[in-house]
């Protein structure tokens, strides 16, 4: 795990683990072992070549200091790394040792292990986005009927829902998992093709040793090996990008909530987290800002991963290498805005009555487009905005509540009633078709699950 003192930030510890470099020998070492099981099957590996690396599938045999030092040499570490397999294996049985990595490149076995790091990634992101999702989904069912100012341009405008406005969020949710699960199929698959790609080291019997390693680690078998075309990995990076900027959309409108001047919601607060060192009064929005944080990192890892797809030939030159930190990254953060996400969507506090407040200090001037619409029904679209402009302006400048100054209007009072007038103002009765979305969002909800 990594130790540096910021980490906290851009990782959560089971991701961390995921991406150490334990896992990642491990994961190598699932696709050596796997590699010989098929090799037996094929009759080009002796019998018993298979268990003796079952017995080492824990890596623990490996010098760390040592394959890192002869990494800088060879370019990779799966180079070092089949070197002190082939030395465990021979002090076990050296026939075995013959069948080490037969008929396998370093990049298959660095970017099958990678793709196995991967699945076991999507798990942990998958188990955070249900939790996200379920307190979302108490969130909109609680606060279906919070009215609260909608904001345009950082501007009051008509009045919206807090259930409706985290349905927003929910709904960009889900189809953000719809696209991890399409990129999952595509991604998790073996890379098994030799020097370049034509598995030529295994003759005829290259396909079924292929197969016989995807149905083993239960990975996909591609149609052909993958090495310089990495459309799959790119697309995995692109898609984890969109997530955080999802999660970062939903951290900032709460952050913007707690603004001292705005106040309607928050995160979680206690004594330990979201304070100043200066000043004692503080709550900062913590969580929203680790998450605006890391998506702020997303689009270079992206770019990344975009910058790195016209590798070289059959076996890529510099741009492969780009990816090894990159891809691992992109999931280490991605699980921490995730992380942050289920703190703010779980302890979400929300105060309805400054909504309300702030509602009132408006005047009743983001209502003005209600009464525009039904006096159009009266005089004209044109002339009805033209009289509410004009009123809208003099209750501003006059700090008069609209009400008042609506109803001292002739061009109003000849059409509209005080009562009428009274309910166009009314927030309540100006929501639209905000149930029947929230609806629509919670029962799509329900059918992902």
């Amino acid at each position: 795990m990594r130790s540096e003192l910021n980490s906290f930030l851009f990782s959560t510890p089971a991701m961390s683990r995921v991406f150490s470099a334990e896992s990642q020998l491990r994961a190598m070492m699932q696709f050596e072992w796997a590699l010989t099981v098929a090799l037996e099957k094929a009759g080009l590996a002796d019998s018993g070549t298979a268990s003796v690396l079952e017995s080492l599938l824990e890596a623990d045999f490996i010098d760390i200091e040592l394959l890192s030092s002869e990494a800088k040499q060879s370019g990779n570490i799966a180079i070092p790394f089949v070197r002190q397999l082939a030395n465990a294996v021979m002090a076990r049985n050296d026939r075995a040792e013959r069948a080490v990595h037969l008929g396998a490149t370093s990049q298959d076995v660095l970017d099958t292990a990678l793709v196995l790091q991967i699945r076991k990634a999507l798990e942990l992101l998958g188990a955070d986005l249900e939790r996200v999702e379920r307190a979302l989904v108490r969130q909109i069912k609680l606060h279906a009927d919070t009215v609260l100012s909608g904001r345009t341009w950082l501007q009051a405008g008509p009045p919206t829902t807090l259930g409706l406005k985290l349905a927003g969020t929910l709904a960009a949710m889900r189809r953000d998992r719809v696209r991890i699960r399409s990129a999952r199929k595509r991604v998790l698959v073996l890379q098994f093709g030799g020097a370049v790609g034509t598995r030529a080291a295994l003759g005829e019997a290259g396909v079924q040793v292929g197969a016989e390693i995807a149905r083993i680690l239960k990975l996909e078998d591609p149609e052909i090996p993958w090495h310089t075309q990495r459309d799959n990995l790119a697309e995995m990076v692109q898609v984890l990008a969109l997530l955080t900027g999802t999660l970062a959309k939903f951290a900032k409108d709460i952050a913007l909530l707690m603004q001292s001047e705005v106040g309607e919601a928050f995160e979680l607060a206690d004594l330990e987290r979201g304070g100043s060192s200066t000043m004692p009064h503080k709550h900062n929005p913590i969580a929203c800002a680790a998450v605006l944080a890391v998506h702020a990192t997303m689009p270079a890892l992206a770019a990344t991963m975009l910058t790195a797809m016209p590798q070289e030939h059959e076996r890529g030159l510099g741009l492969w290498q780009a990816e090894w930190e990159s891809v691992p990254e992109a999931f280490r953060r991605t699980s921490a805005a995730l992380a942050y996400t289920v703190e703010i969507a779980e302890g979400l506090e929300v105060a309805p009555e400054r909504m309300q407040a702030n509602l009132d200090a408006s005047l009743g001037l983001p209502m003005a487009e209600a009464v525009s619409l039904a006096l159009a029904q009266k005089i004209g679209r044109s002339e009805a905005h033209k009289v509410l402009k004009k009123v809208a302006d003099g209750a501003r400048r006059e700090k008069k509540h609209l009400s008042e100054v609506l109803k001292q209007q002739p061009e109003v009072s000849a059409h509209l009633s005080s009562t009428e007038i009274d309910r166009l103002l009314d927030p309540r009765h100006y929501l639209g078709c905000a149930h029947q979305f929230i609806e629509r969002v919670l029962g799509g909800a329900d059918a992902s699950h």
